[in-house]
């Protein structure tokens, strides 16, 4: 046997071998029938010269089509400053590992704490972790934040404007963790807040309550008093929001929310067919000790000089499993470095023009579709940011393939009608274009 990158010697093997107590590399396998086995050649190229790899990728790529992008549904097509992906390139940013060792740390803890007290200012809150999966998951996390600050209490009330892929994720965890999940149903394309107080004052031991900002449909709500009537029942109250649009929407924490998650990856991160993203979490003081992941603190070294250590580490690899906050492993903190340099180069003027642009493109849009006469608003009472639902009066799902022929990713079908989004990338053109497409 020679696999010249396989580090094992034969005499590695042998041992290997005798220790499990056969002859052979076949005997490790003699218990699998051999009906099941593969007995082929492996469908492995030869080897390339490093021109040839290239050209293959190339031809590869290709296939791929590259469409003009007005879907959101949660992820969003905003651009990307070429300085963000050349820094994030770097080796030592690229290539490091999780800083657990502070001594030798202190760039990658210095980055995260920049990252936390950005988010804690963009959502208005008191405290953010470094970082998590995704928007998703961190929805997940606080769904089980708010039932372990809760005090025996397992139910979570969830408003039906939710985006349903995080819905479905907040099913699967609660599913294993005891969790009892109570739709707060939609009234008018938002959340029909009469219902939710009554839940609240009637159904007994309630935790927490999840709604989200603008919601599914786009639509900005009103949250008026909603924190109040959460903290009257000793409920906590958690909003989901993009992250880009608090740069001028009311943040969760003026809303009094007491935890605010979504994902981040409209600060500039690319859609990259699906990931990685990075999923932030804020929350009230006072919560800290109940939330996940990392949390990078700020304290003076032996020499009286700035330094940056993990704190409050209450996780599964410092504390007892089941006594952990969360089992939550890795804070994807390279995502993490990628919006801190995005929202520094953006700064705050930066960050509002962005979402100023993705606004006006969003209702200029709204207004040609409408103008066509095969469009009505769902909810034409209702405002909204830069995301819309409309009705079509016809095919839609000829309607959309007819885009896709066209170059254009035409929104996201749901039901019977199209869910629009338009960030600072679209153009008047391009805008255009989509509405000539739909009044064909």
């Amino acid at each position: 046997m020679d696999y010249k990158y396989f580090p094992h010697t034969e005499d590695d093997l042998r041992a290997m071998l005798e220790k499990a107590g056969v002859t052979s590399l076949d005997g490790l396998y003699a218990q699998i029938p051999d009906a099941i086995r593969f007995k082929g050649d492996y469908n492995i190229p030869s080897e390339m010269s490093e021109l040839e790899v290239r050209q293959l990728f190339e031809r590869l790529g290709s296939q791929n089509k590259q469409l003009t992008c007005f879907a959101g549904y949660g992820v969003y097509d905003h651009y990307t400053p070429s300085v963000v992906p050349a820094l994030l390139s770097r080796s030592e940013f690229l290539t490091s590992y999780t800083p657990y060792q502070a001594e030798i740390s202190q760039g990658t803890l210095h980055y995260i704490f920049e990252y936390q007290s950005m988010m804690a200012e963009l959502t208005g809150m008191d405290i953010s972790n470094a970082s998590m999966y995704d928007g998703t998951t961190a929805t997940a996390e606080a769904m089980m934040m708010t039932v372990a600050a809760g005090k025996k209490v397992n139910k979570v009330l969830v408003s039906a404007t939710l985006n349903g892929d995080t819905r479905q994720v907040l099913d699967t965890y609660a599913l294993h963790h005891g969790i009892e999940l109570v739709t707060v149903p939609m009234k008018g394309g938002v959340t029909d807040l009469s219902t939710l107080r009554s839940q609240l004052s009637t159904l007994d031991g309630v935790a927490g309550v999840i709604v989200q900002q603008p919601n599914v449909y786009g639509i900005v709500e009103d949250y008026t008093g909603l924190a109040e009537a959460c903290h009257e029942q000793k409920a906590l109250l958690v909003i989901n929001s993009v992250a880009a649009d608090l740069a001028v929407l009311k943040t969760p924490g003026e809303w009094g929310a007491d935890i605010a998650v979504g994902d981040a990856q409209s600060l500039g991160i690319p859609m990259s067919f699906g990931g990685p993203y990075v999923g932030y979490m804020c929350c009230t003081e006072k919560l800290i000790r109940k939330m996940p992941g990392r949390i990078v603190g700020m304290t003076k070294d032996n020499r009286d000089q700035r330094a940056f250590v993990l704190t409050l580490q209450a996780r599964e690899q410092h504390i007892r499993r089941q006594k952990a906050t969360s089992n939550i492993c890795s804070n994807q903190s390279l995502m993490a470095l990628f919006v801190t340099v995005y929202m520094s180069l953006m700064g705050k003027q930066g960050l509002e023009e962005a979402a100023a642009l993705s606004y006006s493109g969003a209702h200029y849009l709204c207004d040609g579709l409408l103008d066509t006469g095969c469009f009505s608003l769902a909810y034409p009472d209702k405002p909204f940011f830069n995301e819309f639902y409309v009705k079509y009066d016809g095919d839609a799902k000829t309607l959309y393939q007819r885009f896709i022929d066209n170059g254009i990713l035409g929104g996201v079908l749901l039901d019977d009608g199209f869910l629009f989004a338009v960030t600072e990338k679209r153009t008047k053109e391009e805008i255009d274009q989509l509405v000539k497409m739909a009044a064909l």
